[in-house]
């Protein structure tokens, strides 16, 4: 089943890109205006994110969002066989702030958020700098798309670390330098995340991304990742500190925060908004956690 499923999803991508665009429009239709899907997280994110906006704005930003969660699919498709030479022209990024702390020896995390297209960053970091590069990922139920996508990922010998699994399979990686790619705006269980104002609503943050570059003493670098035009993207590298430990609790999470909350304000639809961010209400009890 892997093979006959793996060889038709490589027929498929082997289309033109504007042939695939033309399906990412047609299904766009479908997905926005017939199934509405999760039309209403959605468009409840970004009345919390900008109420100062226009009803009429808010529904564009979230018509863009669709156009842009859809073409992340088709391109991840076309990921299957495209070329190295048109993978390296659509994408550009400062990378040498990466390659100059690889000459201190010392290790990376990326923190970013969830912007499109991440595929596109999975690959350009391993294929770009001389560091291995670690990914996390969450596994797909279905273990033939899982296999698909694990394989496609790993083109550049990029590493893929289970997040059910990271503590154990990260240690046989951590003894050498490394980049481990974090989107650190996941939402954890109320009681174990930071809490910390995200476009003046309290949201809780997972705390493992500060507390791991505590521990390994990595040097921490914050990522915009966006899409330039369809099918292009840049990356944006900015070193935030070589030594983590000297910042407070919850500092380095607070700077995460608002770092991501700028990189959405300048490309609002470049961003997930799909997942309930707030789904979370703050309660006393919490505050233990609270950031100030």
């Amino acid at each position: 089943m892997y093979y006959i499923t793996y060889y038709f999803l490589y027929a498929l991508s082997l289309l033109p890109w504007r042939v695939l665009y033309f399906f990412s429009d047609v299904v766009y239709v479908f997905i926005y205006y017939v199934f509405g899907y999760r039309k209403k997280v959605v468009m409840g994110n970004l009345l919390i994110a900008f109420p100062e906006k226009t009803e009429a704005q808010r529904t564009r930003i979230g018509k863009d969002f669709y156009h842009n969660f859809l073409d992340t699919f088709i391109e991840t498709l076309k990921f299957i066989s495209i070329s190295d030479k048109d993978f390296t022209k659509r994408i550009n990024g400062n990378y040498e702030v990466l390659i100059d702390l690889f000459k201190s020896g010392q290790s990376i995390q990326i923190h970013t958020g969830h912007f499109f297209n991440w595929e596109y960053l999975n690959w350009a970091v391993a294929k770009y700098t001389p560091y291995t590069f670690l990914g996390v990922y969450a596994p797909i139920g279905n273990k033939v798309f899982n296999d698909i996508i694990l394989k496609m990922r790993r083109r550049y010998n990029g590493v893929l670390l289970s997040a059910y699994d990271f503590n154990n399979s990260f240690r046989q990686y951590s003894k050498s330098p490394y980049i481990l790619g974090l989107a650190a705006d996941q939402a954890p269980h109320p009681t174990k995340g930071f809490w910390l104002p995200f476009f003046g609503k309290l949201a809780p943050f997972v705390t493992g991304p500060e507390k791991g570059a505590k521990i390994n003493n990595t040097a921490i670098v914050m990522l915009h990742f966006y899409k330039v035009k369809r099918g292009y993207y840049q990356a944006d590298f900015t070193l935030l500190t070589i030594d983590p430990a000297s910042y407070q609790r919850g500092e380095l999470t607070k700077i995460y925060v608002s770092f991501l909350e700028e990189c959405i304000r300048k490309k609002p639809s470049n961003y997930l908004w799909s997942h309930r961010r707030w789904k979370h209400a703050y309660m006393d009890n919490y505050k233990r956690n609270l950031i100030a």
